[in-house]
């Protein structure tokens, strides 16, 4: 049988719409409800749905009344503060064009960025890297904060196929590239409450990544919203081991992050009491079966993991009610068609390995790069979108994940091209060429490490502070190998694959 699954169509997105609108809609019903927890060791800073929405859509007003317009984009350089949510959602109420980003970005990526998008706008934090020179007006969180008091605007309705935001995710080519979301994105999210996350009425939802990661825009923020529920983030500071004392504290039920925080989590005590927890959430990143067993053992309640990527969200996932086998990521979304494709786009026989794609039709599919209909096209395939992650599916439905087609890297849920960090590091003087890869340091934890080829070797404190002017913080390389040569083809590409697994040939990473 093919490897071919059709779950059945999803619920339509009702038209006209706006995304920010379908995310508060709660605060019509319950205005006096917790919709947010900002927890830190000292106390929280709470926001109930009546105030969030009146600071969003204030927020809106005043960026048009500014002088945007709608279809502007604006990029987002806010520290992980509920400014960036407010922006976020107050420039989708108003029919503008939010673009996140990282707050750790140097300004020479952020410029980057800014010239990829365009803006008419930036939204800047204190003590965040911006484009120098800014390409646009840009407005401080103090001004941000003046407009929450603003006359509420219109929600901006429209068409749920028109553009809302836009994220930012590494291309193998090395370039960033900008993918270009539609309103009906946040509709079709609904289809993870079930099938990943298993939601309840009274779910108290804490997730452990920044605000500027898409991962906790959608699992933390965005979903317990619209489904009504309390959305608890840890503020600046926090570390993981002070999570577990938060979650007794705040009575948290469902908590999400990425593998690397369950680790540092374990690293902190063996024994973890959370009475009220019922499940953990895991995403960006493959959650190594040794983490799962060791938090299952220190805390006694599963943990749930999904597959997805910044153009789909997740797609593929366990939940409470339909775990998935050992071993495997879970099984489609109700609503999803997926299929695991050979090279020439058919689907694969059952148990055989293949590319994972996704229908060309699924909801919560993008829009396209922006400014790239090349690489956008390239990624389809006879009406499939294709992942580039190698799986196997099996007779039940149930997909096993088997790593990328590509050598794209993976740093704590933020998706990383070697190209970009080489470009980097190759531009220091002594360098003559390096590659870039994940390495295995254990079982169940690996790095990014860069090997290069020197005459003269400026050592490894040095090439890290290049690497530290030049490259966000989760793409610096935590290892600096110097080698003799890098390992070639035949057509001279780099064999990024053969050098990872020489290094761990040598260095076992038990």
């Amino acid at each position: 049988m093919a490897s071919i699954r059709d779950t059945g169509p999803p619920a339509p997105c009702p038209e006209p719409f706006n995304m920010a609108a379908q995310v508060l809609a709660p605060a019509a019903r319950h205005p006096e409800r917790i919709a947010l927890r900002i927890l830190r060791p000292d106390g929280v800073e709470r926001w109930s749905y009546g105030q969030l929405e009146a600071a969003v859509r204030g927020t809106g007003a005043g960026l048009r009344a500014s002088g945007l317009a709608p279809g502007d984009r604006i990029l987002l350089r806010l520290g992980n503060t509920v400014d960036f949510p407010i922006a976020y959602l107050g420039a989708i109420a108003a029919g503008l064009v939010p673009v996140p980003t990282a707050a750790g970005l140097t300004a020479g990526e952020a410029g980057k960025l800014a010239a990829i998008i365009e803006p008419a706008a930036i939204i800047a934090g204190p003590g965040i890297a911006l484009p120098d020179p800014a390409p646009c007006p840009v407005l401080d969180t103090g001004a941000l904060r003046t407009m929450r008091d603003a006359a509420p605007c219109d929600w901006e309705t429209g068409p749920a196929d028109r553009l809302a935001y836009i994220i930012f995710t590494s291309g193998s080519s090395g370039a960033p590239r900008a993918v270009m979301h539609a309103h009906r994105a946040v509709w079709a999210r609904r289809m993870m409450w079930r099938d990943w996350y298993g939601l309840e009425d009274g779910d108290r939802i804490l997730h452990a990544g920044a605000f500027n990661w898409t991962y906790t825009l959608g699992t933390g923020l965005m979903d317990p919203w619209a489904a009504g529920l309390s959305a608890l983030i840890p503020g600046e500071g926090v570390t993981p081991a002070q999570l577990p004392l938060l979650m007794r504290r705040f009575d948290v039920t469902i908590f999400a992050a990425a593998p690397g925080v369950y680790r540092q989590m374990l690293k902190s005590s063996e024994e973890l009491d959370l009475p009220r927890l019922r499940h953990g959430l895991s995403a960006g990143e493959k959650l190594p079966e040794t983490t799962r067993a060791a938090w299952e053992a220190a805390t006694g309640r599963p943990v749930f993991e999904a597959l997805g990527m910044s153009e789909c969200s997740t797609f593929i996932s366990q939940s409470p009610a339909r775990p998935g086998p050992p071993g495997s990521l879970g099984y489609p979304q109700s609503g999803r068609r997926i299929a695991v494709l050979d090279p020439d786009g058919r689907p694969v026989p059952h148990g055989r390995e293949g590319i994972l794609a996704v229908s060309a039709d699924d909801p919560g599919l993008f829009l396209g790069y922006l400014g790239a209909p090349e690489a956008t096209a390239a990624k389809f395939a006879r009406g499939w979108f294709l992942t580039g992650d190698a799986v196997t599916m099996a007779a039940d439905g149930a997909v096993r994940y088997l790593g990328r087609d590509d050598d794209m890297m993976n740093a704590g849920g933020f998706r990383v091209s070697p190209l970009e960090v080489e470009g980097a590091l190759n531009a220091h003087p002594n360098i003559a060429e390096s590659a870039v890869c994940e390495i295995a340091v254990k079982r169940d934890a690996t790095i990014i490490a860069a090997f290069y080829v020197a005459a003269v070797d400026p050592g490894e404190a040095a090439l890290a502070a290049h690497a530290a002017a030049h490259l966000a913080r989760y793409k610096q390389p935590r290892r600096f190998i110097r080698v003799p040569a890098l390992p070639r083809g035949a057509n001279n590409k780099l064999l990024r694959r053969t050098l990872r697994a020489q290094w761990e040939a040598q260095h076992d990473p038990a």
